[in-house]
């Protein structure tokens, strides 16, 4: 069975199309079959981070042009990839039927596919927070700044409000040690658990570095670096805390879904 794994963000600049590349990277890595798919439509940019140039998007599979396999290219360690496309106006103010159906669509990958990493707009708009519900794993990117705070807490709420997610991953994004990053994670954890009835796993951070920085830049990822390096080994720790957490189950239109739910579930 496929697992589904959404990385999201409360706001944009902190790292996290960074963190879902290399996420994908590092599980690709230990031999799982990975799917990295950038829903950020219309200015998906985790094919730059990859360093390649993707031939068709999601929207020439929603548009039966391509099948999804087909829409997916390669990437390194056998990392496959569906980007979202960048530029594309068509893209930028999806409906919700059309959202729904990119969720749905994943089901053609699922033979061939253990898991599937989803790159996730930043913040809590519709398509964010559809995205985020349709997860069996929602990590959230989080940085030690109190806009951070607030637009990831906004996140939470709508998530949970809205489709009842209840377990949430956090990585503490750009720290600059360990304990620094567990007190930014439990000052968020205080605040968030005085006014929702959810749950927040910490399953790591990445320290801020200069190779992270780096590697925007020159387009390689750190995943393909040396596995010794602080920010590999953390990265390889995240990622098997992230699978050890616990799902999420709940009602609604969600990625490898059976058909019941997704008819049950389908927008009017």
């Amino acid at each position: 069975m496929t697992t589904s794994i959404v990385v999201a963000s409360g706001k944009g600049g902190v790292g996290k199309t960074s963190i879902a590349v290399n996420l994908g990277l590092t599980l690709s890595r230990v031999g799982r079959r990975v799917a990295l798919l950038d829903a950020d439509f219309g200015m998906a940019n985790a094919h730059i981070l990859l360093g390649v140039n993707p031939e068709h998007y999601i929207i020439d599979a929603m548009n039966g042009k391509v099948s999804v396999a087909e829409a997916m290219c390669e990437a390194p360690l056998g990392l496959k990839f569906v980007s979202g496309g960048s530029g594309l106006l068509e893209m930028l103010n999806l409906d919700e039927k059309t959202r729904y159906q990119s969720i749905r669509m994943m089901d053609e990958i699922s033979s061939q596919t253990d898991l599937l990493v989803t790159d996730a707009p930043a913040g809590a708009s519709d398509s964010s927070i559809a995205f985020v519900t349709a997860a069996d794993r929602v990590v959230v990117v989080l940085v030690g700044e109190p806009t951070s705070f607030l637009d990831a807490y906004a996140l939470i709420k709508a998530a949970h409000i809205e489709g009842n997610v209840r377990n949430f991953c956090v990585i503490v994004n750009m720290a600059r040690n360990d304990t620094e990053a567990k007190g930014h994670f439990n000052k968020f954890n205080d605040i968030v658990s005085r006014f929702l009835n959810v749950h927040l796993y910490y399953v790591g951070n990445v320290p801020y570095s200069e190779r992270m920085r780096q590697s925007v830049v020159k387009r390689k990822p750190l995943g393909l670096g040396d596995q010794e390096w602080a920010e590999n080994r953390k990265l390889k720790s995240i990622s098997k805390a992230i699978m050890d957490s616990p799902t999420n189950d709940h009602a609604g239109v969600k990625f490898f879904s059976n058909s019941a739910v997704l008819a049950e579930s389908e927008p009017a």
